[in-house]
């Protein structure tokens, strides 16, 4: 690696500035290293409702608890006895009969109180208290797989914060500014030629906005996932990447507001797997949020921040066509503090046991250093064909 691309990222933020058009909006963040696998980490910002995107109809309160929000399990896909898909997911339904998807219900991380930035925080470092841990789990990932040819460079103004740390890692967007001409983009190569800072940056701008398919993509869900495949299709590109999604919060008007992210998510993940090509058959992606949902709807059509909720794992190496979950009911007297549904599987667990199996590396080993503020627990197993 060459030593410009140890300059810190304070460096590499001012330089964005300067870059202008090529280098704002942070959606996706990335990191090289040496495997054949790639990694995704897709982050449901606002605490999206486990029970109504994986849907426990054949509970006898699920129905009763829900009331108008309850889904008709006859609009939705049938998964197994007891759990449907929420329509919206047609995509990921597919990908479920392909034993390409396991859904893992009543999962939840450490965190049992209901601020989206601190839940957000312990999920994306992997402690078990608000701010408690400085980097994040994705970021330690990185540090644990052999180290690529060349270190990642941030292209955003922020890295998520499962991805900081101290092994560098790189972010990029699309601006929804005017791109810049050729003959622009030349003459401030030339401006930069000898400046033995701004120089290499300016190469390392130009070489990973040549990494995407479609300089223009990026602005919808679709174009998202075509653009993390382009990165991480690549021989020599990414095997780590996060994206994130927001709007997950329905206090209000839900139906319409979850099934339109729903819908996102889902052209989303069909880009990314279509993008990818054979390479998805190497990719595990796992979709995660905060926390769930109250079990019962309120009020105002919606729902209020809770507890347990449902994680999504697709790849085309999964183990799949499965729902794995730990029923906790959702009678009154099985409710978290009566109103939650219960999380009876750690969020750590399906992590680390999908990240250990995907780089082959000893689980336990994995969970330590993801996670080593949680309670030891047994990271899943058996969730790729080939583990």
């Amino acid at each position: 690696m060459s030593d410009h691309h140890h300059l810190p990222r304070r460096d590499l933020l001012k330089f964005a500035a300067l870059g202008g058009a090529m280098l704002v909006a942070p959606r996706m963040a990335l990191a090289a290293v040496e495997t054949d696998s790639r990694f995704v980490f897709i982050i449901q910002r606002g605490a999206a409702d486990g029970l109504n995107i994986v849907i426990p109809y054949a509970d006898p309160d699920y129905a009763k608890l829900r009331g108008a929000l309850a889904i008709d399990p006859a609009r939705a896909t049938k998964l197994d006895g007891q759990f449907a898909l929420h329509p919206a997911l047609v995509q990921a339904a597919a990908m479920y009969g392909q034993k390409q998807a396991i859904f893992v219900h009543a999962t939840a991380s450490p965190y049992r109180d209901r601020s989206h930035f601190d839940g957000q925080n312990v999920l994306e470092t992997g402690g078990t208290a608000p701010y408690a841990v400085r980097d994040g789990w994705l970021n330690r990932l990185v540090g644990l797989l052999p180290k690529a040819r060349d270190e990642a460079i941030a292209f955003a103004p922020t890295v998520p914060p499962a991805l900081r740390g101290p092994a560098e890692v790189a972010s990029y967007a699309p601006s929804a500014l005017p791109q810049p001409t050729d003959d622009l983009l030349l003459r401030v190569g030339r401006l930069y030629q000898a400046d033995p800072q701004l120089h290499p940056l300016w190469e390392a701008a130009r070489e990973a906005r040549g990494m995407a398919a479609d300089e223009n993509a990026g602005r919808a869900p679709a174009d998202l996932g075509k653009l993390a495949a382009s990165f991480l299709s690549r021989p020599d590109g990414p095997r780590i990447a996060m994206l994130e999604t927001g709007g997950w919060d329905t206090h209000t008007g839900q139906d319409f507001r979850l099934t339109a992210q729903l819908k996102a998510l889902d052209q989303m993940l069909a880009a990314l797997r279509d993008g990818l090509g054979d390479t998805w058959s190497k990719t595990v992606v796992v979709v995660a949020t905060e926390f769930g949902r109250t079990a019962a709807a309120n009020g105002t059509g919606g729902t209020d921040h809770g507890t347990g909720s449902a994680a999504m794992l697709f790849g085309g190496g999964l183990k799949g066509g499965r729902v794995i979950a730990d029923w906790p009911g959702l009678a009154q007297a099985q409710l978290y503090q009566q109103r939650d549904l219960n999380a009876t599987t750690g969020l750590d667990s399906v992590i680390a046991g999908l990240a250990a199996e995907a780089f082959g590396i000893e689980p336990d080993r994995v969970r330590r250093t993801l996670f080593a503020q949680a309670p030891a627990s047994r990271p899943l197993e058996g969730l790729l064909q080939r583990a």
